[in-house]
């Protein structure tokens, strides 16, 4: 089918601006992609997978790469916090042509992964720039770059993150991303040989969790309430997450927080969600990933969202007899999906910062899994 248009601008090269490029070059449709960062970097240590990310994996052709790099499992435990014993282990459905239920990756791994695919399409990469205005014009929008060129697009794609610049210039009314009241720390760490698949512990007001990033690696992520946003020193991470896993009375996370280093890089995040009410689209542009949904981590969900975001919005342009059609389509396959990520996530970030029912925590947890391994 020939695509609703032909050439459309990406602003921003993270994990949904890189998957948009991949899928767009596959239906035929010229793609520029502006990224700020003038080094195409991306922080962070690890990212924890779930079968529909891995699904995507597969449909942008990344999936072997991810298994050569990465680390794949099936099935996430819920360990005693005092004994270490595997209470439950909850299922994490293998969803479509791939093998593991969930996994675990690096996350400048991935993004090198996705960069080396995008540089085999035939999509524009310009590093170091970004717009500056859009202008809509007859039958698209015209936009001017921080390099001060200039250029015309059919549709224009924000993929610029929670802080999206594009989202504040178009959608000047939105709400700002808030700040939940939960803190994330993550470190990476030897993977503890007595455990056989990826876990999680729960005490007090904590929630500490491990996954793979490689066949001999380990990332721990670990949970903190933390009532109002405030700045932390970076020179105290290491002392500070170790004390924080020391307050578990497990033997095994003990171990852990003794073997901190320097070298763990060990990272801090404050935790902020949005999503923004339909329609998601205005003026030739259209938002996607964190720029209009994003997420706390407690269902492994964000990247897998924005990811599925660009996936479905290339097929919708693809199949669309116009460009209106296409994105109320987009919309209407995502919004439903997106908003039980976001208010689930939020809701089990409520738990933990609460003391709640754990046993509503698992029963969100299992939902959860099971809608996001339905059909996109």
């Amino acid at each position: 089918m020939t695509p609703c248009v032909e050439k459309v601008l990406v602003v921003g090269g993270g994990f949904s601006g890189m998957t948009a490029a991949i899928e767009l070059d596959r239906a035929g449709i010229q793609v520029d992609l502006v990224e700020t960062d003038p080094h195409w970097r991306t922080d962070g240590a690890g990212i924890s997978l779930h079968g529909a990310t891995l699904r995507v994996f597969r449909q942008i052709g990344i999936y072997d790469e991810f298994l050569e790099s990465g680390g794949g499992a099936n099935g996430f435990d819920i360990i005693h916090p005092v004994s270490d014993e595997t209470l439950f282990t909850l299922p994490t459905p293998v969803v479509g042509d791939v093998a593991f239920g969930n996994g675990g990756v690096m996350r400048p791994v991935l993004a090198n992964i996705l960069r080396q695919r995008v540089r085999e399409t035939a999509t524009n990469v310009r590093l170091g720039v970004t717009f500056t205005k859009v202008t809509p014009v007859e039958g698209g929008a015209q936009v001017e770059f921080s390099d001060g060129t200039s250029g015309f697009y059919d549709l224009i794609i924000g993929a610029d993150g929670v802080n999206s610049a594009l989202r504040s210039a178009l959608w000047p009314e939105a709400d700002a991303p808030a700040y939940v009241g939960q803190g994330v720390w993550r470190a990476v760490v030897d993977w503890p040989q007595e455990l056989e698949r990826p876990g999680m512990w729960a005490f007090e007001d904590l929630k500490v969790g491990i996954n793979f990033v490689s066949p001999t690696k380990g990332y721990i992520f670990l949970t903190e309430p933390r009532p109002t946003l405030e700045h932390l020193d970076p020179t105290g991470f290491v002392e500070y997450l170790r004390a924080l896993l020391k307050r578990f009375p497990s033997a095994l996370l003990n171990r852990i927080a003794d073997s901190l280093t320097e070298d763990s890089q060990v990272l801090y995040r404050p935790l902020f969600a949005l999503l923004l009410p339909k329609p998601w689209s205005r003026q030739r542009c259209v938002l996607i990933g964190d720029a209009v949904h994003a997420t706390t981590p407690h269902l492994a969900a964000g990247a897998c969202a924005a990811m599925e975001d660009a996936v479905v919005l290339a097929e919708e342009l693809s199949a669309a007899k116009d460009l209106a059609a296409g994105l109320e389509a987009y919309e209407n396959r995502r919004f439903g999906r997106c908003e039980m990520i976001v208010n689930n996530s939020r809701r089990l970030c409520d738990i933990e910062t609460s003391g709640g029912d754990r046993a509503e925590h698992s029963r969100i947890m299992q939902t959860s899994m099971g809608a996001l391994a339905e059909a996109i």
